[in-house]
């Protein structure tokens, strides 16, 4: 799908959820269906910048995305430091302040968040009881379903977006593609990083819509 709007306000979408292996395949199926329904991905693996403080960027991307996505599944203790992980709480409190406090424009912005089971947040997140929080089960397809419906209501009233059925179909076309991509541009998949993701999912699109 060919973007029509660009880079603007309501088509940011600011991913906050982990950075690790187990979770990559969640977050790339994220990224792919935002970009099949004509949304930016946006996140603090975007830009590496000596300087730019880490919590400035993750500040400066929230002030430009009138949309976010916040997975708040990852609570267990890091096996080294014993110690929970609260970057996505923290980052879930900023977007929300800013779209209360952060004047006319930002009060529009409108957040999906999710864990990995239903009901679970209200155990150690109690403060965001009444949010409609969305369960995946650690299944990228359940989460490209929750995106793609979520996204339906933020989309003009004239666009439907595809199905979740045909998203998943697009994003296994797009995964068995995707070795020859790699091969033809001599990257191995484990150099892929969020931005070349990103990339790669559009230079997709666009060779797909030429058929």
């Amino acid at each position: 799908m060919k973007s029509r709007r660009g880079r603007d306000y309501q088509r940011q979408v600011f991913i906050n959820c982990p950075f690790d292996g187990e979770y990559l395949p969640l977050l790339r199926a994220i990224a792919f269906v935002l970009k099949v329904c004509d949304y930016v991905p946006r996140c603090a693996l975007e830009a590496d910048s000596a300087t730019e403080v880490r919590v400035e960027k993750i500040l400066r991307i929230i002030g430009e995305c009138g949309l976010s996505i916040h997975d708040i599944s990852r609570t267990q203790l890091d096996r080294k430091s014993k110690l929970p992980r609260f970057n996505m709480p923290f980052e879930l409190g900023l977007f929300l302040g800013a779209a209360k406090l952060g004047g006319t424009r930002h009060q529009k912005k409108g957040a999906l968040i999710l864990d990995v089971e239903a009901y679970r947040y209200q155990k150690y997140l109690s403060d965001i009881a009444g949010q409609d929080i969305r369960a995946h089960g650690n299944d990228p397809g359940a989460v490209i379903g929750h995106v793609r419906n979520w996204l339906n209501t933020h989309s003009p009233a004239n666009l439907v977006l595809p199905g979740k059925a045909a998203l998943v179909t697009q994003y296994r076309r797009f995964q068995k593609q995707l070795p020859v991509m790699l091969k033809d541009l001599q990257l191995k998949e484990t150099e892929i990083s969020f931005v070349d993701w990103s990339k790669l999912i559009g230079v997709w699109l666009e060779a797909v819509a030429k058929v």
